[in-house]
């Protein structure tokens, strides 16, 4: 089966002629390897920059917080470029707009590999989340218009294998990067790759059939999200470092962001031109497929964040093994995407997704038996539990999310949706990171009643540890091994907040397995 994406007249931004163009139909492997090539590297480039922060802080002399801005201002450039795919896609037409956005992420990538100080790699990563913005919806809405109904889900397992394989993958690669060579690398990859994109979508993808160029500029709408989306941001990542709303300035960020938030919806709702088409939301399929989506990624990022986060705070490993903690998700995720195609063709998508949720919950509680005594190979189970769970709900609801929607809206939904996923995995990642500073204070307030010299247990410990002291005097033997001992309770309360969190997102993945069969499935797919 083949795209047609012969054209007889393509034209201009500004409605200029251009010469005839006739292409031959491109073969839909072909058409998928274009689109799928830069979005892949792109969730390679996002995923690998998180476990380089550290490098990147000692490399130009700063903090981790201020390293932390190469993260940031990544996910406001990004987020904000996500919704307005669609309305780029009918103003620029698809192939200028995808090789204008691939341009501008190469360029980005070569500017994070030159920078010289930190102000100038986070100009670079602006830069880079501009391009990247926009690569997953489109790619998503390319692929759900160019291959047949009866093959999306070799269509959506191809987008899976981009999205969800290589953004696991990326702190695998990051940390061999910066393990064994410079951190720099991590974006010179991207450059060539980037030149060959730019050449394969000229050459490879059709201009946009029939596009509705926008007659007006949504210039308040456009405001309106970018204030939303930066404060958010902003409050999200900084919130934890500044103790929340005992902050002022994070008071007022959060009340700008949710004000503009409000205003954003009414005025795209009553403005006859929005930027962004929320009316979409009125399809039941893209509505309830946006939700399973979202906890989905939810799930996915918050152990993608705090398994690393884990073995090297509490168990002393290194970036390259904290990554490869992940790669047995790696390998479940590429089986399955082998085996998915033909599941979701065969199966009722609802039973593939429900299944998948409970993969998903059995794994994340799976988790809640880690301990400080662990070896590296009692991670493997529950990253192949995983990697199953994410390819059965994540490919199904690909394909069912935007399955209902008129193809003109295809690339509006995808922006829609893909941003849905973005703010709802910024907000869990950093609830997470301070569920886990929180509870561990908690753990450690009853823990600590423990260490009393009315507990017999405590008193016996603190006195075999004296005795590996017998250099010092008593009471300084005495006082060494009581540090340790605190050292060992602020271990096990930080283990237990660890538990906690993961316990809570195993409980969220087991409520969602029935939500899946609100899903409309056409009869020829049941």
């Amino acid at each position: 089966m083949s795209a047609d994406i012969s054209a007889e007249k393509t034209t201009t931004v500004t409605g200029n002629p251009l010469p005839v163009i006739n292409k031959k139909e491109t073969p839909v492997w072909l058409v998928a390897f274009t689109i799928l090539l830069p979005t892949a590297f792109a969730m390679l480039a996002t995923s690998a920059t998180n476990v380089a922060i550290p490098y990147i802080a000692g490399f130009f002399g700063s903090t981790v917080d201020e390293a932390n801005w190469v993260i940031t201002t990544y996910m406001i450039a990004n987020a904000i470029l996500i919704p307005l795919t669609g309305w780029l896609e009918n103003y620029m037409g698809r192939v200028l707009f995808l090789k204008v956005f691939i341009s501008i992420f190469t360029i980005g990538s070569l500017v994070c590999a030159m920078a010289q100080s930190l102000n100038m790699l986070v100009l670079g990563r602006l830069i880079q989340g501009i391009g990247g913005g926009p690569m997953m919806p489109i790619s998503q809405a390319i692929l759900i218009a160019s291959f047949p109904y009866n093959k999306r889900g070799q269509a959506m397992a191809l987008f899976g294998l981009a999205v969800m394989v290589f953004s696991i993958l990326g702190p695998t690669f990051g940390g061999f990067i910066v393990d064994n060579s410079a951190w720099q690398w991590i974006y010179l990859v991207n450059i060539p790759i980037g030149i060959f994109s730019v050449v394969f979508v000229h050459c490879n993808i059709a201009e946009l059939k029939d596009r509705k160029k926008p007659s007006k500029v949504d210039y308040v709408g456009f405001c309106a999200l970018v204030l939303w989306l930066l404060s958010m941001q902003i409050v999200l990542d900084k919130g934890q470092q500044y103790n929340w709303f005992d902050c002022t300035w994070v008071c007022w960020l959060a009340g700008i962001s949710l004000f503009s938030f409000i205003f954003f919806i009414v005025w795209e709702l009553e403005y006859k031109a929005p930027i962004v088409n929320l009316r979409v939301f009125k399809d039941k399929n893209f509505f309830i497929g946006t939700i399973l989506g979202s906890s989905v990624n939810m799930i996915i990022y918050v152990t993608i964040v705090l398994l690393p986060s884990f073995l090297q705070s509490l168990m002393g490993y290194n970036a390259v093994l904290a990554g490869m903690s992940l790669a047995p998700r790696v390998f479940s995720c590429v089986i399955m995407l082998l085996l998915i195609g033909p599941m979701v063709e065969y199966f009722d998508n609802r039973i593939l997704i429900a299944s998948g949720f409970f993969f998903l919950g059995l794994s994340t509680i799976l988790y809640t038996n880690l301990n400080l005594s662990i070896s590296f190979d009692y991670v493997v189970i529950p990253n192949i539990l995983m990697g199953i769970g994410v390819i059965l709900v994540f490919i199904p609801v690909s394909g069912l999310v935007l399955g209902t929607l008129p193809k003109s809206e295809l690339s509006n939904g995808a922006g829609l949706h893909s941003l849905c996923k973005c703010v709802m995995t910024a907000f869990v990642v950093s609830m997470s990171s301070t569920l886990v500073a929180r509870l561990s204070q908690v753990h450690q307030t009853y823990l600590v009643r423990n260490l009393s010299n009315f507990n017999l247990i405590f008193q016996q410990k603190l006195h075999a540890l004296s005795g590996h002291f017998v250099y010092l005097s008593g009471n300084l033997a005495s006082h060494k091994a009581g540090g340790l001992l605190y050292k060992q309770l602020l271990a096990q309360s930080k283990l237990m907040a660890y538990f906690d969190v993961f316990a809570l997102f195993a409980l969220i993945a087991f409520i969602l397995i029935p939500f899946g069969f609100l899903l409309k499935v056409p009869e020829r797919n049941k």
